[in-house]
């Protein structure tokens, strides 16, 4: 274990998407912490913002992020790893997270809220979570309003629930040969997965239906990933090569989320250029972007976040020597992702505090 002067704690929730992905990493870095069952009165006075979960070093540091919490674990905490450092699977691992960054909360928000039995057992869940029906049926009235924002409404519905089908499919195929998504060895592809796969699939009842009945191997890495034993794994694969299942699985993504990504970029990069002024706060949300997924109308709200998480793939991305890019889009070659990986955008974006402002 990680020693540490006193616990991190880790202000969280069951049915958290992204509490998922990060607690996770706290067991495999084997750390002394503290789950709480969020304060957000804390959350709020602490960042401002309403968003779960938060992380409160020792020090009484706070941090706010799914990414840049997995980020600052690494680096305080480097063994047991949890990043790759060799070129494929470094950026496989940064795909995987902006998957599940800005794309996995539509199929997330799709099986928990998309139906009226799934909504149903939802706000139970939410009541049963809070204490209180009044409480509980407001934040699952906030979810549903989020539902739409995300692009799962019922016009792509059948889209959205076809490519989960799809993503499960792949992800079976892999982990019924692999124990982890990059070998057998954990990482931050693996906590980046667990936030749609855990968070929501195997947490509500109709989709764990699905999993039990679909996905075995997947509901295997689940258990793997929430108790990962990490003195008891193997290791990445030693090749820098991904398994054909989990390029596969990628492709599953990239093929969906990377078009739609590259659009709400172009989206936000129209903006800032007639709006940008050097460190200026950025707004949440910049409107909508009308577009198609597998065919069927979709439509999305476009944040300006998602420039920012676009950046830090981007970064790891050209930290690589030119011969390493070159072979990193061969093996995705394919997938869809390379259009992503050559985005250039125009503007810097920079965190200061807990929001986001243009680089000065």
């Amino acid at each position: 274990m990680n020693p540490s002067a006193a616990p991190y704690r880790f202000h969280a929730f069951e049915v958290s998407y992204f509490s998922a992905k990060v607690r996770p990493a706290l067991r495999y870095k084997q750390l002394w912490f503290e789950e709480l069952r969020a304060d957000l009165a804390e959350v709020q006075r602490r960042t401002g913002l309403g968003f779960v979960p938060v992380v409160i070093t020792p020090e009484d540091e706070t941090w706010q992020d799914s990414g840049e919490i997995l980020a600052r674990l690494e680096a305080r905490h480097p063994a047991p790893p949890l990043i790759p450092r060799t070129p494929l699977l470094r950026i496989a691992a940064q795909l995987c997270e902006l998957y599940s960054d800005e794309f996995g909360v539509t199929p997330a928000m799709q099986w928990r809220w998309g139906t009226p039995d799934r909504e149903a057992f939802a706000r139970a869940r939410f009541v049963a979570m809070t204490g209180n029906a009044q409480v509980g049926n407001r934040l699952a009235d906030l979810m549903v309003q989020r539902r739409d924002t995300v692009g799962a409404t019922p016009s792509a519905a059948g889209a959205i629930e076809a490519h989960t089908r799809e993503l499960l499919a792949a992800l079976s195929a892999h982990f019924a040969a692999h124990a982890f998504f990059l070998g057998e060895r954990m990482s931050s592809a693996d906590c980046a997965l667990m936030g749609l796969l855990h968070g929501h699939l195997f947490t509500d009842l109709r989709s764990r239906e699905l999993l039990l009945a679909t996905a075995v191997p997947t509901v295997g890495w689940i258990e793997r990933c929430n108790i990962p034993c990490s003195d008891r794994q193997g290791e990445w694969h030693a090749d820098d090569a991904l398994a054909p299942a989990a390029r596969a699985a990628l492709g599953v993504m990239g093929r969906d989320a990377a078009p739609l990504l590259v659009e709400a970029v172009a989206r936000i990069e129209a903006w800032a250029d007639a709006h940008a002024q050097p460190g200026a706060e950025l707004p949440r949300g910049m409107g909508w972007l009308e577009t198609t997924l597998r065919g069927s109308p979709f439509r999305v709200g476009v944040r300006a976040y998602s420039l920012w998480v676009l950046q830090r793939a981007l970064d790891v991305w050209r930290s690589l020597a030119e011969p390493e890019r070159e072979r990193v889009l061969e093996a995705l070659a394919g997938t869809g992702w390379e259009a992503v990986l050559t985005l250039r955008p125009r503007h810097r974006l920079e965190k200061r505090g807990f929001r986001v402002h243009f680089a000065e």
